[in-house]
């Protein structure tokens, strides 16, 4: 498989080469948190001369004798050199028992500078702080981008590769596969037996059927304001004997395990949040077409999806806006940066580009605005809106 450079999960990397804190990388199963680690040990073993690295891929056969947290703690300070630089570098950790023992241990000897990658399941953002007792620095990781796919494929046509990406999505193991069917067949894999086992596995669920409806109610409604209680009443009335409360875990679990990403509404003129009604974004758009099939392409929600994951993959803050009972697609915050944004399909449409634009300028404040749509021409302005093709806008930061 072609490799590529992912420059920006790297440069985080090596910005905290010698910090204290224990490295985690996280993000849905596949997204290429192994090969990163690899990438990394390449860069230290060619740009720091006296470091000694110990590395662990429990997906090898040859550590199995490791999967015991008391195994590795010995087998590592084993490994350690007086006078090098230290690294540990452990991938899949979570197929170590009680992995965090060791952990805590060797980042208490001070003696090691620690990254370490799991399981998205067992791996959790929300669980670090309780099972590490040293500070960590999570470095999160996605499904590829479309600049990454374009850096992949090299393609002669920047817009016809944005067609393909929108079928093919970011999971680069599927780009080996030459025929779509395969390629879907691939990414279903990945989600049935990668990331709802890991889901099963971990908060032990009795009911996996619905598990699955719920996964392909929010595939079917990414882009729509969804609650635990609308899920409960469209499922109920198909005759599944839930409740709100059981729709709600279980949607908790999908997004720890960075299937789905939930982002919640702001009112802009009141400037709160509000609690009802959220959106849901697939941490890669393909796995809707893999799932639902392609008979209902839906330009519309799955570009305002891969928006949506952008603006994670940048760092931002992402909210949906409320104004006077109108919606603005995002509301992206990052320091004292905040810009507002309405994605559409097609805005050749005056109707259609008048009904984008009006929230827009409704809003007073002098933040950017702009709208992110297939023109493909150059950007322009409209009364002080931006509007810019959304290949454009996703290959140029």
């Amino acid at each position: 498989m072609k490799l590529i450079e992912r420059k920006q999960y790297l440069e985080k990397m090596i910005g905290v080469i010698g910090t204290p804190d224990i490295k985690v990388l996280t993000g849905i199963r596949r997204s290429g948190k192994s090969k990163l680690l690899e990438a990394f040990k390449t860069y230290i073993q060619k740009n720091i001369p006296n470091a000694n690295i110990i590395h662990i891929n429990f997906n090898l056969t040859k550590y199995d004798n490791l999967k015991e947290y008391k195994s590795l703690n010995e087998y590592i300070e084993n490994n350690h050199v007086d006078g090098k630089d230290n690294f540990v570098l452990i991938d899949e950790i979570q197929m170590c028992d009680n992995f965090e023992l060791c952990i805590n241990n060797l980042h208490a000897t001070e003696a090691y500078d620690i990254y370490i990658t799991g399981s998205n399941a067992f791996l959790l953002s929300s669980d670090l702080a309780t099972l590490f007792t040293g500070r960590t620095f999570e470095i999160k990781v996605y499904p590829f981008s479309f600049a990454e796919y374009v850096n992949y494929f090299e393609p002669l046509d920047k817009y016809t590769a944005f067609d393909n990406y929108m079928l093919e999505g970011g999971m680069a193991g599927a780009y080996l596969y030459k025929e779509q069917e395969d390629k879907y067949e691939y990414i279903e894999n990945v989600y049935d037996t990668l990331i709802l086992r890991d889901i099963r596995q971990k908060y032990n669920i009795k009911n996996p059927a619905l598990m699955d409806r719920i996964s392909q109610f929010l595939m079917d409604n990414v882009s729509n304001l969804t609650s635990a209680r609308s899920i409960t009443d469209t499922l109920t009335s198909n005759k599944d004997k839930i409740n709100h409360k059981t729709v709600g875990n279980y949607l908790n679990y999908l997004c720890n395990a960075f299937a789905f990403y939930k982002i919640r509404r702001y009112d802009i003129k009141g400037k709160k949040y509000l609690s009802s009604n959220d959106k849901y974004y697939l941490s890669d758009h393909s796995f809707r077409y893999a799932k639902l099939g392609t008979k209902n392409l839906d330009n519309g929600r799955v570009i305002e999806n891969i928006v949506a994951m952008e603006l994670l993959r940048r760092g931002y803050e992402v909210y949906v806006g409320s104004l006077y009972k109108k919606e603005i697609d995002f509301v992206a915050l990052k320091r004292n940066e905040k810009i507002y944004i309405q994605v559409s399909d097609n805005i050749d449409n005056k109707e259609t580009f008048n009904r984008e634009v009006e929230p827009l300028l409704k809003i007073k404040d002098a933040y950017p605005k702009m709208i992110i749509s297939r023109t493909r021409h150059p950007e322009y302005q409209y009364e002080g809106v931006k509007i810019i093709d959304v290949t454009d806008w996703l290959l140029n930061k």
